[in-house]
């Protein structure tokens, strides 16, 4: 007798956002952006920088479903249905229209010359076709030069979003062709709030010690947030407790440091 399990998703991607209203900490991200969808006043090309972990590759998502979605709901403009065929082959990474593309590993003028000669065609099933590059400090200095042109006077059904964590490596010359977004550091309030309702939700017996000892250790990154709730979970059997946080992973009471 065979057995089929269920493909396990950690935390980080299991409850990663789907829609603008679960952004957390983001609100003036949030409010440009459904007030630009709303009156139709797209910029050509975003740039979202911030440290890891906060959600820059999620809301570049969150964006192309939003304007891409085919059933929206008029009492909403600006969120995606999740429920029609642009936004399901979104959440699976195999929508036509909306290419992903790791600037870590394709770095050449080669790689951006491709995507230029792709960009001029129409999208064949959705309004928009929208370029979403990753780590975009990463291109060479001819790949940057190459997009400059079609930064400048870009096919009006293309969208770019580009996203770094390492905002002073892009040349002013892109900086200035892109509406600029800095995504704030998520609060220990705002995660230890998300944490409660995942632990609520995965049956995860915890102190509010626990939680805010994870907090901590966040650093405002909603990601590491979840990987460490993640990792916990497995290490104390479900039953998270400050001790048992900080026999795992090594580090010292606080109140002891400063006491000595």
């Amino acid at each position: 007798m065979t057995q089929t399990n269920k493909e396990y998703k950690v935390f980080a991607r299991s409850y990663r956002p789907h829609q603008f209203q679960d952004l957390i900490g983001q609100e003036f991200l949030v409010q440009t952006l459904e007030n630009a969808i709303k009156t139709g006043q797209l910029a050509h090309a975003y740039l979202l920088t911030c440290i890891r972990g906060i959600g820059k590759t999620t809301t570049a998502r969150l964006i192309a479903m939003s304007l891409n979605c085919l059933n929206k709901d008029a009492s909403n403009i600006t969120e995606p249905c999740l429920n029609c065929s642009s936004c399901k082959s979104i959440l699976n990474d195999n929508h036509p229209d909306v290419v992903e593309m790791d600037a870590a590993s394709k770095t050449g003028v080669d790689d951006i010359r491709e995507l230029i000669n792709n960009a001029s065609y129409a999208p064949s099933l959705s309004k928009y076709k929208i370029y979403i590059i990753d780590e975009v400090h990463m291109l060479s200095n001819n790949a940057f030069n190459a997009l400059l042109k079609t930064l400048e006077e870009p096919p009006s059904c293309t969208k770019f979003i580009f996203a770094t964590t390492e905002i002073r490596k892009i040349p002013l010359t892109i900086l200035s062709r892109c509406q600029r977004f800095d995504l704030k550091r998520v609060t220990n309030e705002q995660l230890s709030a998300l944490l409660q309702k995942i632990c609520a939700k995965e049956n995860i017996s915890h102190t509010e010690d626990a939680l805010d000892s994870l907090c901590n250790l966040a650093g405002g990154s909603v990601r590491d947030a979840l990987s460490l709730l993640d990792q916990m979970r497995l290490v104390t059997n479900n039953n998270l407790t400050v001790e048992a946080i900080r026999n795992s992973l090594g580090y010292a009471d606080l109140e002891k440091s400063f006491t000595l």
